[in-house]
């Protein structure tokens, strides 16, 4: 199991970053990305922290790889880019953005500026548009299949648009509590239950690798 979004209490996660690894750890993870919701008030405070824990525990901790990244979240669509840039000068090896999840006001237009910005995965995207996927794939930008609650409600949508056009999905849990945490079992039940066939779904857990490689952690 490889999971790029997660969350410790760094924002609103039940865990601090030491015990979501040994949790995750527990599951049979092998990597685990912790990518804390930030905006322009915290992102100074909270990136720094992430680094620093992963790198202490890339030296104590070799047996699973811990990612420092964020969460770019309910920004103003404008704002998107200009912080992505600033997380990665500040250390962040992975960018998310919360993309229009249907199950939270989020601002209109957020996937299009996403897409447009310099990030890695748009993360739960909701009911994204035919030509947001496809412009996914030309940006080589991850789509996420979401496993939590609500998020999960367009799965089905998604995966058939990025199917239909071969833009690369990825599946993370965007975990806030031990109970979000899954194995690689339950993450191909979740892709499954999404409508992808067994092939796309060993695909999809594939994806995960080479965005992991891609960081050269």
């Amino acid at each position: 199991m490889i999971d790029l979004h997660t969350h410790s209490l760094l924002s609103d996660g039940q865990l601090c970053p030491a015990e979501l690894v040994q949790r995750a750890k527990k599951k049979g993870y092998r990597a685990l990305a912790i990518t804390d919701h930030v905006d322009s008030s915290n992102l100074d405070l909270i990136v720094p922290q992430i680094v620093k824990f992963c790198r202490e525990n890339a030296h104590l901790n070799s047996d699973i790889r811990v990612i420092p990244g964020v969460e770019l979240t309910h920004l103003l669509p404008p704002l998107i880019n200009k912080l992505a840039r600033k997380a990665r000068e500040k250390g962040a090896k992975l960018i998310i953005v919360h993309g229009e999840t249907i199950v939270e006001p989020v601002p209109n237009h957020t996937n299009t500026a996403a897409l447009d910005a310099d990030i890695d995965i748009l993360a739960h995207p909701g009911l994204i548009s035919e030509e947001e996927v496809k412009i996914a794939k030309e940006r080589g930008i991850y789509l996420e299949i979401s496993s939590r609650k609500g998020h999960s409600l367009t799965n089905g949508w998604l995966a058939r648009l990025a199917t239909k056009w071969g833009t690369k999905l990825i599946l993370n849990t965007d975990a806030h509590r031990v109970e979000d945490l899954i194995t690689g079992e339950t993450a191909r039940k979740i892709l499954q239950g999404a409508g992808l066939s067994y092939r796309e779904i060993e695909s999809v857990m594939r994806n995960s690798q080479e965005l992991v490689e891609k960081m050269n952690l």
